[in-house]
């Protein structure tokens, strides 16, 4: 396989923020250097839909947009905000909700509003016959119980940024998910390498989550989605195959989930 040939697609990351700023097309550039031509951005409130649609505008061959409101923006004015992003979606080409979900890391005291949101937008997905893009932390029974009860053939998508057990990995998988995998993969003392080596590559996406989780060596900088390249690596390895093939597989699956 030629070089031209290897497409790595980073499933999230918000290099979105650094549109308006030379910072995008720099960041752009190494991305194709580094062979990361497909990449999708999820916002993350109602003010980020714009910075979004400029990046996508800007590069329309290689950024794909994704609508949702992150349960960390998930605030009293949130019933708001969803009806605001859900006009955006009316008039912007998407390919999934996202991101969304539950986090219990930052705030207990806003669950039952983040799980009302969380429901509302996966009727979004269903009724677009999109996928969701889902942010989980520190809450797998709670993202695990709304999936569960809205199980059905039109629920699918990416469990972005997993890093829980094989136990949790093959709950997620049963319900329809791939789990989108980043740097957190190649950080030594994490655990999520002997997690992924179990894991059959068709249940498998990349993603950086750039500028979070920037993988080894670059760990406790600010991440990038061209750095996409180091994950791969480390995913190459695990399952002992060639970055050509895990590119080609991680994309196959990018492809079916996103429909592009």
């Amino acid at each position: 396989m030629s070089r031209i040939d290897l497409v790595l697609t980073d499933t999230h990351t918000h290099i979105y923020y650094h549109a308006g700023s030379p910072l995008l097309a720099e960041q752009m550039n190494r991305c194709f250097e580094q062979d990361v031509r497909r990449l999708f951005l999820p916002n993350v409130d109602v003010d980020s839909i714009t910075s979004v649609m400029q990046t996508v505008d800007a590069y329309p061959q290689h950024c794909f947009a994704m609508l949702g409101l992150h349960p960390c923006s998930v605030k009293e004015n949130y019933i708001a905000d969803l009806a605001a992003i859900e006009k955006a979606i009316q008039s912007h080409k998407i390919f999934a909700i996202g991101e969304i979900g539950i986090d219990l890391y930052w705030d207990q005291s806003t669950l039952a509003i983040q799980q009302d949101a969380f429901r509302t937008q996966i009727g979004w997905a269903k009724a677009l016959g999109l996928p969701i893009d889902i942010h989980c932390r520190e809450a797998f029974d709670e993202v695990f119980a709304v999936l569960e009860e809205l199980k059905d053939d039109r629920l699918f998508g990416i469990f972005h940024c997993f890093t829980g057990t094989l136990e949790q990995a093959q709950r997620a998988i049963n319900l329809g998910f791939k789990l989108g995998i980043g740097g957190v993969v190649t950080f030594k003392k994490a655990g999520l390498d002997h997690v992924v080596s179990q894991i059959p590559l068709e249940h498998i996406v990349l993603e950086t989550d750039a500028p979070y989780l920037a993988p080894s060596p670059f760990r406790g900088k600010e991440n990038e989605s061209s750095y996409l390249r180091y994950v791969a690596q480390k995913v190459a390895d695990l399952h002992q195959i060639s970055i050509e093939k895990l590119a080609e597989i991680t994309t196959r699956n990018s492809i079916d989930v996103f429909g592009i």
